[in-house]
């Protein structure tokens, strides 16, 4: 496994609703991964992902990412809302990236 640079995570970091976030795209590329795996690892262990570890998103959420980052513009036509992980969430996505 290859090591994750603290600065790289640190710029992918948003602030959504008062709690600091990384996207799942972002956690994805973070791993080296697809997006799609992300968010299977995710379904496959929900009581992993207990409340306060992924804020959920809406498609007005969804629209401003796009607005106000230009890394979030592949979202534009996506029909799917994307996942945004807290801390503890990202750190869980570590220990199961391994197994994804």
């Amino acid at each position: 496994m290859d090591v994750i640079v603290f600065d790289k995570i640190e710029e992918k970091i948003i602030e959504l609703n008062g709690e600091k976030v990384i996207l799942d795209s972002d956690v994805a590329e973070l791993y080296g991964v697809s997006t799609k795996e992300i968010n299977q690892a995710v379904s496959n262990n929900p009581n992993k992902f207990p409340d306060g570890y992924i804020v959920e998103t809406d498609k007005d959420i969804k629209n401003e990412l796009v607005k106000n980052f230009d890394r979030f513009s592949k979202l534009k036509h996506s029909s799917v809302n994307p996942k945004a992980f807290t801390e503890r969430g990202l750190y869980i996505t570590q220990s199961r990236s391994a197994k994804i």
